[in-house]
């Protein structure tokens, strides 16, 4: 082992020290010594072999003792049973500028971070800003230096991915020689989390040695990745590649499905294809060798008795099946919503008042707003005591008065304790129009432990609506295993709503259990969790993910208008 390796263990077993709350001038002493190893003029093994390390200034006898056992054994003990205790998307979270490890340590224990995920979303939600030894400058900091680290980050989240998409769409909308051009792939499927862009084009032969030229020369463009006469990809100064591919219009409706469905799903298509007795591929339908004329994607899917598939639905999830029996779902689309439940307001982590979500609700024409701030256990999100969540009330009561013609219901997200139980008391609870029931805290549970806690909940009488059932954050951590049949089975004995978090890092739940709560006659709420103006949009990408499984809009609970809601929530509230 060299110099160098020896001064990485050392800095970083100082650094774990630091971030677990040791002893500061321990912490010091194994930097200091990893500096003092780094900089020796002879290896530190033949050091060690002389028995004469701790003469050397800086080293005592202490750290002597483990560079030596890092010699001898290749580790330190002590190393390695604090590398067993500390989260390794801590020393991730190190990497951010201004991020040593006492800020690390304080967002870690404070916050429960473990995560640049999860320390995003905390950003996002303004939890950093009133976090001691940060503020509204530092938190703003914190986020430049996660946008900055996702540039070289193999897959990214959807509505980044979309932006990017959708902002090079319309510049290659522009070219002089381009017909027809959309976007494929898994953004226009509305996967959860994009690996790459994929553009369709069609430009005649003699114009697509200009266009190829124009597109790897653009501003936006970091680095040339491969460039061709029908295909060129690129590194995008975001971070992001993106494929360009030039068609002829008869190919285009292949190569447009083909780049949009999954690869299940166009395994299954050439197969129902070879029954039909063609062959099917990116560039076309064939009979007997000759071309199978379709002048859309439409057609491409009636040429094999199908009803046409829309591109979220293709992922060989059962579509092909219900489509050759015209039994596709009519779905979802994001003008059915009529309302949005489930925003915070600076009541508790938001940044805007009641009024400032209703005006922009009202703006966005919906007829209604649940307000749902935290809970008094989510005291890093300034949780509602029962005094202030009085006072809200009695706000509210003054706004619905105030505007006539939108609704405004009291809610709360309220914590999901470690043994199932809300964190009120039911008198307090009774008074909420809604309760969404939701997990913040001791994630890391088995399925036994998880489906247990989630069941007790599932059975509590003022239940509303069931948040971001598994507590996923996307590329930042998992869900906590759960059994989700288990749960929406409890759903629908107890009429709870189950809620698709539409946060494009939550994006929970997960649109592969969205199927099976439809055929259980569960409903679903899209719900934002807006903590902003701006975060009020997300209920599109919401709708995307129901699309996604299958979800019409009877489905949707918040496709309900104001009086039928109100309603809903009333025989809820009666039945307890």
């Amino acid at each position: 082992m060299d110099n160098k390796s020896v001064a990485k263990i050392l800095q970083e077993l100082g650094v774990m020290i630091e971030l677990s709350g040791g002893n500061p001038f321990s912490a010091r002493a194994h930097t200091n010594g990893a500096r003092i190893v780094e900089s020796l003029t002879e290896p530190v093994k033949s050091i060690v072999e002389t028995g004469k390390l701790s003469e050397i200034k800086g080293i005592g006898k202490g750290l002597a003792e483990k560079i030596t056992q890092l010699i001898n054994t290749g580790t330190i003990d002590e190393y390695v049973q604090m590398k067993e205790k500390l989260p390794d998307g801590l020393f991730d979270i190190l990497k951010l500028p201004g991020m040593g490890p006492k800020k690390v340590r304080a967002v870690y224990k404070k916050l429960e971070i473990t995560s640049i995920g999860e320390l995003e979303y905390a950003c996002n939600e303004n939890r950093l800003a009133d976090l001691n030894g940060f503020g509204e400058k530092s938190q703003a900091n914190v986020l430049s230096g996660i946008q900055f680290l996702k540039v070289s980050r193999e897959r990214h989240l959807f509505h980044e991915a979309k932006h990017a998409a959708y902002n090079l769409l319309e510049i290659v909308l522009k070219f002089p020689h381009i017909k027809q051009v959309s976007i494929a792939g898994s953004i226009r499927r509305h996967k959860e989390t994009i690996k790459d862009i994929d553009l369709i084009a069609v430009v005649e032969n003699e114009h697509r040695e200009s266009t190829m030229e124009k597109f790897t020369s653009l501003p936006d463009v970091d680095s040339v990745i491969g460039k061709g006469e029908t295909k060129s990809s690129v590194r995008l100064a975001s971070g992001f590649q993106a494929d360009l591919r030039l068609v002829s219009e008869n190919e285009y409706p292949f190569m447009l499905h083909h780049f949009t469905g999954s690869k299940e799903h166009n395994t299954a298509m050439r197969s129902r294809a070879k029954a039909f007795g063609l062959k099917m591929n990116e560039y076309g339908l064939y009979k007997n060798g000759a071309s199978v004329s379709c002048k859309d994607e439409k057609d491409v899917f009636k040429a094999l008795d199908l009803e046409y598939i829309e591109p979220e639905l293709r992922e060989n999830f059962g579509e092909i099946e219900a489509a050759s029996k015209n039994d596709l779902p009519q779905l979802v689309m994001p003008g059915d919503i009529k309302g949005i439940l489930h925003v915070h307001t600076s009541y508790s982590d938001g940044t805007k008042s009641i009024e400032e979500m209703a005006a922009a609700c009202i703006g966005l024409g919906y007829e209604y707003l649940g307000i749902c701030d935290h809970s008094k256990s989510a005291f890093y999100a300034n949780g509602l005591s029962e005094d202030r969540i009085k006072q809200q009330h009695e706000e509210i009561d003054k706004l619905n008065d105030k505007y006539p013609d939108f609704k405004i219901f009291k809610g709360i997200e309220s914590d999901i304790l470690i043994d199932g139980s809300l964190d009120y008391p039911d008198n307090i609870l009774e008074t909420f129009d809604l309760v969404v029931a939701s997990v913040h805290s001791k994630l890391k549970m088995n399925e036994v432990e998880a489906t247990k806690r989630l069941e007790k909940v599932m059975n509590n009488p003022f239940t509303t609506i069931l948040g971001h059932p598994t507590g996923r954050l996307l590329l930042a951590r998992e869900g906590f295993p759960v059994n989700m049949q288990y749960i929406i089975d409890l759903a629908k004995k107890n009429g709870i709503v189950i809620e698709i978090n539409a946060n494009p890092h939550r994006f929970d739940l997960d649109w592969r259990h969205c199927k099976y709560a439809k055929e259980k006659g569960v409903m679903i709420a899209v719900n934002p969790d807006a903590h902003n103006i701006e975060g009020i949009k997300d209920v599109e990408y919401g709708i995307g993910i129901a699309r996604k499984g299958w979800l019409e809009k009877q489905d949707i609970l918040n496709t309900m208008g104001a009086a039928e809601i109100h309603l809903f929530f009333q025989s809820k509230r009666s039945s307890k």
